[in-house]
């Protein structure tokens, strides 16, 4: 009787502010990539106003794009970091979304850097020859579920390769695959990532591992056809050894939700994040050269959600 008491007493007194507490979660990537220092520099914004507009955002390190629309279908998560490719083939039912169908309730919300398909190998491997340099090699193209691994995938097809095509197909997570080189475990990894990553950073300061080029007649077929891939280059010294521009091509990251999600919520984190533009772009390097006008645009092939419209609008930006 007495803990039954106690415990009606403790339930009382906790403070009504608990209950009014109102939760966003932003799915993202890797813990040692740009996305989950997207996803954190977001939230760190959100929740230093958390008491002017009572939302608590909460990070979450999840294995990449694809699993980020998958869970926002579900409702398990209320915005994610997804490659432009992938926000494309999620609405339009297209490619790994085929057999989910078309998601019609996919909103953008923004984009936000640039992400090069980016090719690094062991230090004996001639980097200038590019993709044709790993052909029978040990590769990571990434872990299921990563729109990295996606994009792997139809960069492959359009060379016509098959995983036999090389010696060893491995599928490490993007904190796995650098120490895996280094340790000559592998002999390349691909990674779409924005620039500069610790993730690259590493490997190449480690173990003079190279930037290789990803160009060629089947990279060009594939930014020809698809609206979302543009043809990018590393830029010149932001690597050691690397004084030379690397080209490649790649995608954008974007920031998306769903439609189930509250008008408010994605306003909200809309205005936090504008309202505090030069703070933002501080959190990480990849976020230096972000202009709005290009944000609130480029890469974004799902429609924007109405809470997002209505603060682009008010700023006179759409």
């Amino acid at each position: 009787m007495g803990a039954i008491l106690a415990l009606g007493l403790a339930s009382l007194s906790a403070p009504p502010v608990v209950a009014q507490q109102k939760f966003v979660t932003i799915g993202t990537g890797g813990v040692t990539g740009v996305y989950y220092a997207a996803g954190g520099a977001i939230c760190r914004l959100m929740n230093k106003d958390r008491a002017q507009h009572g939302y608590r955002c909460s990070v979450e390190s999840t294995g990449g794009s694809v699993y980020n629309v998958n869970t926002i279908r579900t409702g398990e998560l209320d915005f994610g970091v997804v490659q432009s490719d992938w926000q494309y083939h999620a609405y339009h039912g297209s490619s790994s979304f085929k057999d989910a169908g078309p998601f019609q309730d996919l909103r953008a919300v923004f984009s936000l850097h640039p992400e090069p398909l980016t090719l690094v190998v062991r230090p004996e491997i001639d980097a200038k020859k590019g993709l044709e340099a790993i052909k029978g090699k040990r590769v990571n193209i990434g872990n299921p579920g990563s729109g990295q691994r996606a994009t792997v995938d139809v960069l492959l097809q359009a060379l016509g390769w098959k995983y036999s095509d090389f010696s060893l197909v491995s599928e490490l997570k993007p904190d796995e695959h650098g120490p895996a080189l280094c340790d000559n475990k592998i002999d390349a990894f691909f990674f779409v990532v924005g620039h500069p990553s610790a993730n690259i950073q590493d490997p190449l300061a480690t173990c003079n591992a190279k930037l290789a080029n990803v160009t060629g007649p089947a990279v060009d077929k594939l930014v020809a056809e698809a609206p979302y891939y543009a043809k990018v280059e590393i830029p010149a010294g932001l690597y050691p050894n690397h004084p030379e521009p690397v080209p490649t091509y790649g995608v954008l990251a974007t920031l998306v939700t769903s439609a189930k999600v509250p008008d408010e919520v994605v306003y909200t984190l809309v205005k936090t994040v504008f309202e505090n533009f030069e703070e933002f772009k501080k959190l990480h390097p990849a976020f230096g050269h972000l202009e709005p006008g290009h944000m609130v645009k480029d890469g974004l092939s799902a429609p924007l959600h109405p809470g997002a419209l209505k603060y682009y609008r008010e700023k006179g930006w759409l």
